[in-house]
Parts: C-alpha cells; sequence; structure tokens
C-alpha cells in the first residue's frame, strides 16, 4: 500500500500530540544529563508545525515534509531543531514531488533521513543519542521490506527496534552533546533524544499503516 501525502499529515499530527502529551516525561530525562528542555522544545517545535500544516497542506510528500523540517528548525532551540529538522528535510529530499510513495520509497526515505542526521550530528550508535534508535528502526525496516514483509509488520519491526535502541541507551555513557560534559555520571538514564525518536517511530507504524 502506498505512503501517500494525508497519511504522513497524520503522522506529523500524531507525533505532535504524543510530544505534547509526554513533553513532561521528556522534560526530566533532559533535567537529568542534559538541557533539561528536550520536551518543551519539541512540544513548541510540533505545535507550530501544526499550524504551519493546517494554513496550507502541501501537495505532495516532498514539501510536507520540508514545510516540517523548516518549522522544526525555526522553532526549536538547541540541538533538537536542527536534528530533527534535517531528519525530516532530507526525507522530504528524497521523496520529492510524489503524491504517493512505494514501501522502496519510504525505506530510502528513512535512510536518507538517518544519514542526514548522523551527518550533522557526527553520531554513531553507541553514543548516546537519537541516532541509537533511529539506526536499528531503519536497518529494520530496510530488512524487513526488502525481505517481502508488508508495510504494517515493517513499521511494527522498526518500532520495536527503536525502543530496544532507546532502553539500551540507559547504560551507556555519553559521548556526544551536553551529557558527554557528565562523563560516566551520564550512565543510568535514558538518552531523550533517543525516547523521542522511538516515539515517532511508534506514530508512524500506528498510523502510516493503517490508512
Amino acid at each position: 500500500m502506498p505512503l501517500t501525502v494525508s497519511q504522513a499529515d497524520k503522522w506529523v499530527r500524531a507525533f505532535a500530540d504524543v510530544v505534547a502529551e509526554r513533553k513532561t516525561e521528556l522534560t526530566g530525562l533532559d533535567s537529568a544529563i542534559g538541557d533539561g528542555d528536550h520536551g518543551i522544545n519539541l512540544d513548541r517545535g510540533m505545535r507550530a508545525v501544526v499550524e504551519k500544516l493546517d494554513a496550507a497542506e502541501p501537495g505532495d510528500l516532498g514539501g510536507l515534509l520540508r514545510a516540517v523540517g523548516m518549522t522544526l528548525i525555526s522553532k526549536v532551540g538547541g540541538a533538537s531543531g536542527p536534528l530533527y529538522g534535517t531528519f525530516f528535510l532530507e526525507g522530504g529530499k528524497s521523496l520529492g514531488a510524489m503524491a504517493e510513495a512505494s514501501d522502496a520509497d519510504l525505506v530510502a526515505a528513512v535512510t536518507a533521513a538517518v544519514a542526514g542526521v548522523q551527518a550533522r550530528g557526527k553520531a554513531e550508535p553507541g553514543d548516546k543519542t537519537m541516532v541509537d534508535a533511529l539506526v536499528p528502526a531503519r536497518d529494520a525496516l530496510r530488512e524487513a521490506v526488502e525481505g517481502g514483509t508488508g508495510l504494517d509488520e515493517a513499521l511494527a519491526r522498526a518500532a520495536e527496534a527503536a525502543e530496544r535502541g532507546r532502553d539500551a541507551t540507559k547504560p551507556l555513557v555519553a559521548r556526544k552533546g551536553r551529557a558527554s560534559y557528565l562523563g560516566e555520571r551520564s550512565a543510568g538514564y535514558v538518552d531523550p533524544g533517543a525516547t523521542s525518536s522511538a516515539l515517532l517511530l511508534r506514530c508512524a507504524a500506528t498510523t502510516l499503516a493503517s490508512g
């Protein structure tokens, strides 16, 4: 089943709702090892995204994801805005003027999006960042689609992989961002960026697959 503009819009709005519901939790995680503003900042950015989409919904997938990315970059401070903005911008660039995307197109877009995040943040799995959730999700999605698994199940596996990656950040010592200043004291906390990234993938699994 192809991915449509309407489904992508639904995914973004679902993520905005979840971030609003869990902004206190996200900020609490960030208070332990970061700036203490991840949930508040991301919620502000996603509310601006929804306002942008309400004003003028783009007609193609690339336009929609670019609008999301540019809004996040302009509205979210710290590292989260540029990193999440890059995720959506690179995904949008991959999909371009498509009004519908195949499962393979979606894999290519997620691959481009994750590569963009890694290039901007210069992070690798194990650094205790959002990459620890995004990379296993990308790999699980690609493996499932290339193996002939339907999109519903492929997205579910990607979300589960992102959540396992999120949980695996807890014992890690941060090597990137403000958390790295804490050294060994950063261990014992789940990374807030990996947590919000896992929420993004879970929203994809619950909205993109079901139409």
